[in-house]
C-alpha cells in the first residue's frame, strides 16, 4: 500500500546465491507455496461465489487483523523501507502515525456504511448514492490503479528474484513471471477471500519471522544486545523521526502525517483490495476491532524494518562494506554475499516471495470480485455467475503475466515511475466520489461523472508541473488531498439539489 517507489535498476549486482547454491532457494520456495496451497485447499469451503466474494461472513476478527499486516508490506516494501534511512532518517514513521488516525477513520466512517449497505464490492455504494455512472467510473479507476501498480510490484519482486535466485539456475525471467502469477491464481481460483484470510496469516508469519531473523543476525553481526541494539538505532544520527524546521520538504511533519491520514482512507478505506477482507468479519463490531488493531501494530512493525536499514549501515561501517548506491540494493547485498547466514538467505528469498504473494493474490481476488460485481453484476445478469467468475479470474491472472512481461520488455525505470505516479493519482478521484456522497445531499449529472474524474488528476499533473517550474516545489502525498478536492468541487459543480 505504502511501498517506496522503485525502478528495474534496483538490481543486485552480486554473484546470485553462489554460496548457498540458487536450487537451496527454489527448495525452499517450493516447499513454501506447497505448505500455502494446503491451507488453501483446507480453507477454501465450497468455493462458491460467495466464499470468493465475501468468505460466508465468517472470519475471524483477529486473522484478518494480522494477515493485514503482510498484505500492507509488499516485496517491495521489504527491500526498500529498510535503505529509506539513509535518505529521509526515520521520518517515514510521522507518516506511520498518521496511518493509525487514517485507520480509524476507515473504521469508524466507513465500515459502518459498508456494514449498513452490506455491500459486496464497496463501489457498489456509489451506484446506491449517485448512480451507475458514479459506480462504474470509480471501479474503473480502481481497476486502472490496482492492476499496473500491483503487477508493477509483482514484477520488481520477480526481478529481484531472478537476480537473487534464479540466475544461476537458467531459469528465464518469463518463466519466473508465469510461474509466480500461475501459483497465485492456483490457491485463489477455488477459495477466493475465504482462503486468502488464512493464507495471508500464513504468509504475514513468515515475513515478521524473516524480519525477526534478520535483526537477530544484525545485531550478532553488529556484537550488540537487545538493548544495545535499541540504544543504537535511537541514539543513531538516522534514528531522527521528525522534520519540523524545512516546510518545503517533503518530509516535514505537517505534510507527513496528513499525508498518512489520507493514504489509509483512500488506499485501505476506499480500495476493494484491503477492504474485501475486512468485509468478511462476522459483524461490525470485529470488523472495526480488526481495522484498530492492524492500525496500532502496523507502527512498530515499519520502526522494525527502519531500525533493521540503522543497523545495517552500522554494520557496514564497522566491517567497511562499501554500500550500493541505490538504498534498495542493501538489504539485498548482505543477503546475497552471506554476511547473514545461509538461513537468512534463503528464508530471505522466502520472505519476498511471502511479500509479494500477500499483496498479489488479494489484488487479483479483488480485481475479480470487483469486475464481477460492479461491471458485470454476475448474479443478476449471468445464468452461470460461478463460471463467469471463474473466467474472469483467469482473465485478470493473464492480464498480471502480460503487464509483467511488458515492463520487462521496456527495461526502463521511466516506465515503471510513470506507472506508480499514475497509480497515485487515480485514488483521487475515488476520495472525490466518496466524499461528495458521504458529506453532500446533492445529485451528480450521471455522465459530467467520467469527465471531472478524468479532468481533475490532468489539472494536479499541470499544476505540479508548474510549481516545480516556477518555483521550485515538488507536490508530495498532499496532491492526493488537493485531487480528491477538484473532483469535490468538479461534482458540485455538476450537480442538482
Amino acid at each position: 500500500m505504502k511501498e517506496p517507489s522503485s525502478s528495474p535498476s534496483d538490481r543486485v549486482d552480486v554473484e546470485g546465491l553462489a554460496g548457498m547454491g540458487g536450487w537451496v532457494a527454489v527448495c525452499a520456495v517450493v516447499c513454501y507455496f506447497a505448505l500455502l496451497y494446503a491451507v488453501s485447499r483446507k480453507t477454501s469451503g465450497r468455493g462458491d461465489n460467495e466464499a470468493f466474494f465475501r468468505g460466508g461472513r465468517r472470519s475471524p476478527w483477529w486473522a484478518v487483523a494480522f494477515g493485514m499486516l503482510g498484505s500492507s508490506v509488499s516485496g517491495v516494501s521489504l527491500v526498500s523501507v529498510p535503505g529509506m534511512v539513509r535518505d529521509v532518517d526515520m521520518t517515514y514513521m510521522q507518516m506511520c502515525v498518521g496511518f493509525f488516525f487514517g485507520y480509524l477513520v476507515v473504521a469508524f466512517l466507513l465500515l459502518p456504511l459498508y456494514y449498513r449497505l452490506n455491500l459486496t464490492s464497496i463501489y457498489g455504494y456509489l451506484e446506491i448514492r449517485m448512480g451507475r455512472w458514479a459506480c462504474r467510473t470509480g471501479t474503473s479507476f480502481f481497476l486502472l490503479s490496482k492492476l499496473a501498480g500491483a503487477a508493477v510490484k509483482l514484477y520488481l519482486v520477480c526481478l529481484i528474484l531472478q537476480e537473487f535466485v534464479f540466475r544461476d539456475t537458467g531459469i528465464p525471467f518469463g518463466l519466473t513471471a508465469a510461474g509466480a502469477v500461475f501459483l497465485i491464481w492456483l490457491y485463489t481460483a477455488r477459495g477466493g477471500i475465504k482462503a486468502l484470510v488464512w493464507t495471508d496469516v500464513l504468509q504475514t508469519c513468515c515475513l515478521v519471522a524473516v524480519l525477526l531473523l534478520m535483526l537477530y543476525q544484525v545485531c550478532r553481526l553488529d556484537g550488540l544486545t537487545l538493548a544495545g541494539a535499541v540504544d543504537c538505532v535511537v541514539s543513531h544520527p538516522h534514528g531522527r523521526w521528525l522534520e519540523w524546521d524545512d516546510w518545503t520538504s517533503r518530509q516535514h511533519f505537517v505534510k507527513q502525517f496528513l499525508s498518512g491520514v489520507f493514504v489509509v482512507i483512500v488506499m485501505t478505506g476506499l480500495d476493494q483490495d484491503m477492504m474485501q477482507k475486512n468485509l468478511t468479519c462476522k459483524n461490525l463490531r470485529d470488523a472495526q476491532k480488526d481495522m484498530c488493531t492492524y492500525g496500532f501494530l502496523f507502527i512498530p512493525l515499519n520502526w522494525l524494518f527502519l531500525a533493521l536499514g540503522i543497523l545495517l549501515l552500522v554494520g557496514a561501517a564497522r566491517l567497511g562494506i562499501p554500500l550500493p548506491e541505490k538504498g534498495d540494493e542493501i538489504l539485498p547485498l548482505f543477503c546475497a554475499e552471506g554476511r547473514l547466514g545461509t538461513a537468512v538467505g534463503v528464508l530471505f528469498a522466502v520472505g519476498l516471495v511471502a511479500a509479494a504473494f500477500n499483496s498479489a493474490d488479494s489484488a487479483l481476488t479483488a480485481l475479480t470480485t470487483s469486475f464481477c460485481v460492479d461491471i458485470l453484476d454476475v448474479e443478476r445478469r449471468c445464468a452461470r455467475p460461478e463460471v463467469v467468475r471463474k473466467w474472469v479470474h483467469a482473465g485478470m491472472a493473464l492480464l498480471f503475466v502480460a503487464c509483467i512481461l511488458f515492463f520487462e520488455a521496456m527495461d526502463s525505470s521511466s516506465v515503471i515511475d510513470a506507472v506508480y505516479v499514475v497509480a497515485s493519482y487515480t485514488y483521487g478521484p475515488l476520495l472525490g466520489l466518496f466524499a461528495f456522497g458521504l458529506f453532500t445531499r446533492r445529485m451528480p449529472r450521471g455522465r459530467a461523472i467520467p469527465w471531472v474524474c478524468v479532468a481533475a488528476p490532468v489539472c494536479c499533473y499541470l499544476l505540479d508541473a508548474c510549481t516545480t517550474s516556477a518555483f521550485g516545489y515538488r507536490f508530495g502525498y498532499e496532491l492526493l488531498m488537493l485531487n480528491g478536492f477538484l473532483v469535490f468541487a468538479g461534482l458540485c459543480a455538476f450537480s442538482r439539489r
